[in-house]
């Protein structure tokens, strides 16, 4: 038989045959043992991923229990006496659960505010009287429906200022279409958005829990009386009827009644040590349910 035979055969030396065996062996062993680290490292990134999805799945029930425990606090009580504010912590599925919450009040309304209190929240922020007046007129024209047919100051305006689109000219839909009304500079509308909204339906501030800056946009009201009010507000956070005394004729633009939203801030921390954040913005007023929610933000859509 030729050596090609033999080639096809194997070897036939039982030493040879031993040494091809082990090589096989080897070979074998080696393909095993990079399907185990495969196999591994799959069941690791496996159990990370669920690991993962366990935890946003705890995060969001943490989340939605912190609403629904706000909402249940809220309507327990009376329409005129619910809370304008609170806070509350919880344990609830290996989490811990802070919450705080603020009558949606506490902000301008952007689709309800009157042009005064407008213009007092953009000068507030650092606007000059002047420049505040016209953004809130810009503001107003935004949302305003057109009276006179076939004739529209307000969007040849727009169009006469560069811009390729024209005023909603109805009411603002989110806050965040604010940098989209004519001549308001980006740094101040920065300045304005902590303290505006559109949820409120409100054409007062409820003068119980609006910040500092809020509180100063009420037309007529003078830093002595701001100065009391905080006072007062510091000793007996409800006295609302004592607040809108002491604004005196700047009390027309406030109440101190809590309108049917509220801004929920929400912080939930596991016990693994994963945190997260959320704001969410309720009303109580639904058609066939308790409340329904109307804006919800939490880490996964960036920072809240």
């Amino acid at each position: 038989m030729d050596n090609e035979a033999k080639s096809r055969r194997g070897p036939d030396n039982p030493e040879e045959r031993r040494g091809f065996i082990l090589v096989a062996v080897l070979w074998i062993l080696a393909a095993l043992a990079a399907l185990a680290g495969s196999y591994a490292a799959y069941t690791r990134n496996a159990a990370f991923a669920t690991e993962v999805n366990d935890d946003q799945l705890r995060i969001r029930t943490a989340i939605s229990s912190g609403v629904e425990l706000t909402a249940y606090e809220l309507l327990s009580a009376p329409v005129e006496a619910r809370p304008p504010q609170g806070a509350f912590k919880v344990r609830l599925a290996h989490s811990t659960i802070d919450v705080t919450f603020v009558s949606e009040s506490a902000r301008v309304d952007l689709n309800t505010a009157p042009k005064g209190l407008l213009t007092g929240l953009f000068a507030a922020v650092g606007a000059s009287w002047s420049d505040a007046s016209l953004f809130a007129e810009r503001v107003v024209g935004w949302r305003s429906r057109v009276d006179n047919a076939g004739q529209n100051k307000e969007a040849d305006d727009y169009k006469e200022g560069g811009h390729d689109y024209a005023p909603r000219q109805g009411p603002f839909q989110n806050v965040l279409e604010l940098p989209l009304v004519l001549g308001i500079p980006s740094y101040v509308v920065d300045r304005v958005l902590p303290f505006v909204t559109v949820y409120s339906g409100s054409a007062q501030i409820d003068v119980r829990v609006a910040p500092p800056t809020v509180l100063s946009a009420l037309p007529n009201v003078t830093p002595e009386q701001l100065q009391e009010v905080l006072t007062l507000r510091a000793r007996d956070p409800l006295d609302g009827e004592g607040v809108l005394k002491l604004l005196g004729s700047a009390r027309a633009g406030g109440s101190a009644k809590a309108g049917p939203a509220a801004r929920v801030q929400v912080q939930v921390r596991l016990d693994n040590g994963r945190t997260s954040r959320a704001e969410v913005v309720i009303l109580m007023q639904g058609e066939g349910e308790p409340f329904h929610i109307v804006y919800w933000r939490d880490d996964s859509d960036g920072p809240t």
